[in-house]
């Protein structure tokens, strides 16, 4: 027998193609901790870099921000100036990398960062290829890091489209992002509609805005990329990136008359799916990654140009250097030691796909005729009609869960198992030491000590002027960057002229959930304790902090108003400080917490310190979010009176449990 590991081909290959890009999302606690990553990881093979940005920066705060509390550096590496983007990337050619970013409202600000950056290292700017993610209209919907409203958000994604085919001709300047809207509920069929009409209300508005000349319009076209999401039906997630590159080439030709084909390509990159990631025997989640991306490669004729894949782990905490690294070996092992690669499309032909490619694609033309009927995506948006889908689907697919009709393995279902050795032992996730917070904000301190304020204010000024005279934004914010101006200062300007915006939730109108079986004895509870406090139970639901996710947060307000609890839920971004005044002024009875972030401990530690001043001790706090074991032992000691994880997908469960924990804290009303 051989002692190779594999017999070796008959033949070479004579067309092999080549792989997608390789990229693992990456960044955390600093930019130098951030580029020590992306240097270890690029030198594993990884061909190019996808970058988190942590909450701060995602909504245009800077780290000494009383709202930055707590958030810095924990969900992704915090970029307050052109000295921490420089660090970034110290020792990384910019002129030689493929980079993508995950940033949206302040996108405009981040690629100004990074077009400063790369000048003081010499490259061109026509050198630069990369992506901005840039798609600020799924904020509104799934992740909510949006800044502006609606109009302004439009106007600054043209104008970053606008700049870039000119002067950064292969830099992706708009990446439509379906990927959050799955994890916000969407089923495929909406994934395909909402984005697409995400993707022609950008266009409409780069059309409308007068930057672009119409013999140039086509170049804009084909610049737009799209990121989207996998989950484990693989056939039905193959059958919708076939069905999404026959409909956009659809709405270019008919709708823009774009006639090159290059332009009409379905470009995109994807990060398969972190929703169905189980924190129950994490371990399964390796080979539910594996199906993930076959959906996206297997497929030649829709396969994906850039991958990332999520780590194992990542239900848990967050991942370490080695977790990411057995993420790229599996993107390395399908691309360089199968056969993919080496043939045509190999399901041109089945006969099931393309009934399956036809039943998708008409099912997103309705949902896009329903759209284009109330004004398009911006209009649906402002009148809650995709917010309240997405919230419906997902309720459907909690349900789905609870009653067994879904299986998850490992969850509702063959649970008995082995403890797993993977996550035994200190260090199986990674931390963020608390310090790194605090150094942060000193060396923010120290920038702003440093630079030479009046340039500072002089780009500030400029950047106003142009904001106010609706110019490009671009040129002198990359201006502003080189002065050293920070990304707070940079977002007060738009700020002040644009204003701020509050999404609406899409829970007040969000169908509700049939009120049979165990909810039908929840309700009956609810009701016997509504009479012994002498009015109706009321449950805030609050989200502290950055944390846009808010997913959980609306499930478990629609499950508590169909429990027939009264429920006050005012969306995300809140202060410590506003939730405890929120649960005085609505007198509630029980206040729960929802966070994602990683910032649990500081958050929810301030508002039991404030519920104590404020005389609310005898309402009870129960906590939800991506919490470590060690860390719920942690908010209990501090008062918490129940911490709900991942693990815990019953939200008809949780309802129980929290009618039984009023009870046993008998609330006066």
């Amino acid at each position: 027998m051989s002692d190779s590991p594999a017999a070796a081909p008959s033949s070479a290959p004579q067309n092999r193609d080549k792989p997608w890009l390789f990229r693992t999302y990456s960044g955390h606690s600093s930019a130098r901790d951030t580029n020590r990553l992306f240097r270890t990881n690029l030198s594993r093979g990884q061909t190019g870099l996808s970058v988190a940005f942590d909450l701060p920066t995602q909504t245009g705060y800077d780290s000494d921000h009383v709202l930055a509390r707590g958030e810095v550096g924990k969900v992704g590496v915090p970029v307050c100036h052109l000295g921490d983007m420089s660090a970034l990337f110290e020792g990384i050619p910019l002129d030689k990398m493929n980079t993508s970013m995950t940033i949206n409202a302040p996108a405009a600000w981040l690629l100004s960062l990074y077009v400063a950056a790369a000048e003081k290292q010499g490259a061109a700017r026509s050198s630069l290829s990369g992506t901005t993610q840039n798609d600020v209209i799924k904020e509104y919907l799934s992740r909510g890091t949006y800044i502006f409203p609606p109009e302004p958000s439009l106007r600054l994604i043209n104008d970053v489209i606008s700049f870039t085919y000119r002067e950064i001709p292969k830099w992706n300047p708009m990446n439509v992002c379906s990927y959050h809207l799955q994890e916000a509920g969407a089923t495929a069929e909406q994934e395909l509609a909402y984005a697409l009409a995400t993707a022609i209300a950008v266009l409409d508005t780069v059309k409308a805005g007068g930057q672009v000349p119409e013999s140039d319009f086509p170049t804009v076209v084909g610049r737009i990329s799209f990121f989207v999401n996998a989950g484990v039906r693989f056939v039905t997630e193959l059958c919708k990136m076939r069905a999404f590159g026959e409909l956009w080439d659809e709405i270019c030709r008919e709708r823009y008359g774009v006639e090159e084909e290059k332009y009409r390509r379905f470009r995109y990159g994807v990060q398969v799916n972190s929703l169905g990631l189980t924190e129950q025997q994490p371990e399964n989640n390796v080979y539910r990654i594996l199906l993930e991306m076959l959906a996206v490669t297997l497929s030649k004729n829709a396969r994906a140009r850039a991958v990332q894949l999520p780590a194992w782990n990542e239900a848990l905490g967050l991942p370490r250097p080695w977790d990411q690294q057995w993420s790229l070996r599996l993107q390395q092992i399908v691309a360089y030691e199968t056969d993919l690669l080496e043939y045509g499309d190999i399901f041109d032909g089945s006969t099931e796909i393309a009934r399956k490619v036809e039943e998708l694609k008409d099912q997103a033309r309705d949902e896009l005729a329903r759209l284009d009927g109330m004004g398009g995506a911006v209009a649906a948006i402002e009148s809650s009609y995709m917010k309240q889908k997405l919230v419906e689907s997902n309720s459907r697919r909690l349900r789905a869960i609870e009653s067994g009709e879904q299986t998850v393995v490992g969850v509702n279902k063959f649970s008995e198992g082995a403890p797993s050795p993977l996550t035994a032992g200190d260090g199986a996730i990674m931390t963020v030491d608390p310090k790194a917070e605090q150094e942060q904000i000193d060396a923010l301190k120290a920038w702003r000590e440093q630079r030479d304020s009046k340039a500072a204010e002089k780009a500030l000024a400029e950047l106003r002027s142009a904001v106010q005279e609706g110019r490009n934004v671009m040129e002198p914010s990359i201006a502003c960057a080189h002065a050293g101006v920070t990304t707070g200062e940079w977002s007060d300007i738009l700020r002040q002229v644009y204003g701020e915006y509050r999404a609406p939730t899409g829970v007040g109108r969000a169908a509700s959930a049939d009120s049979t079986g165990g909810m039908a004895a929840v309700r009956a509870r609810v009701e016997e304790v509504s009479g012994k406090l002498g009015r109706r139970v009321k449950m805030l639901v609050g989200k502290p902090g950055l944390d846009g996710h808010s997913n959980g947060a609306e499930q478990v307000a629609v499950r508590a108003r169909d429990a027939g609890m009264e429920v006050v839920y005012e969306g995300i971004r809140l202060t410590p400080a506003q939730i405890v005044n929120a649960a005085l002024e609505e007198s509630v009875h029980v206040v729960g917490l929802s966070i994602l972030s990683g910032s649990h401990i500081p958050l929810v530690t301030e508002v039991m310190e404030r519920m104590r001043a404020a005389g609310l001790t005898d309402i009870p706090v129960v906590v939800g979010g991506i919490i470590p074991p060690e860390d719920e032992a942690l908010l209990k000691a501090g008062g918490v009176a129940r911490v709900y994880t991942p693990k815990d997908y019953d939200l008809t469960a949780i309802m129980n449990d929290i009618v039984t924990l009023l009870e046993e804290q008998k609330i006066a009303a």
